[in-house]
C-alpha cells in the first residue's frame, strides 16, 4: 500500500505543478508554461490510474483533489503572495481534516 500512496503523492505533485504552470500560461499564449501544464496533467492522470486499480475511486479522488487544493493554495500563497484570509485557511483546514479522516478511519481503504 505504501507504493500506492507514493504514486498517488506523485500524481498530486504533478497536478500542482501543472496547475501552477496553467496559471502562468496566460490562456495558453506562453509556450513554456503551456507545455508544462499539458505534460503535468497528462503525467498526473497517468499516475492516478495506478491507485485507481487498487483503491476505491471515490477515496482516491477525495485524496487527490483535497490534497491538490491544499497544496496549490499553499504554493500560490508562498510563491505568488496570493493572500488567504481566515475563512480560506479554515476551509482548507477542513479539507485537510477530511482527507485525514478518510485515510485514518475509513473502512473503505485496506490499510
Amino acid at each position: 500500500m505504501t507504493k500506492t500512496y507514493l504514486i498517488l503523492l506523485a500524481a498530486i505533485v504533478a497536478e500542482v505543478i501543472a496547475t501552477t504552470a496553467l496559471a502562468r500560461s496566460a490562456s495558453f499564449s506562453r509556450l513554456g508554461p503551456s507545455v508544462l501544464a499539458v505534460a503535468g496533467y497528462a503525467l498526473a492522470f497517468w499516475l492516478l490510474s495506478y491507485p485507481l486499480r487498487v483503491m476505491p475511486t471515490g477515496i482516491v479522488y477525495a485524496i487527490w483533489s483535497g490534497m491538490g487544493i491544499v497544496l496549490i493554495s499553499a504554493v500560490a500563497w508562498i510563491w505568488y503572495q496570493q493572500t488567504l484570509d481566515f475563512a480560506a485557511i479554515l476551509g482548507l483546514g477542513f479539507i485537510l481534516a477530511g482527507v485525514l479522516i478518510v485515510n485514518l478511519f475509513s473502512k473503505s481503504i485496506t490499510h
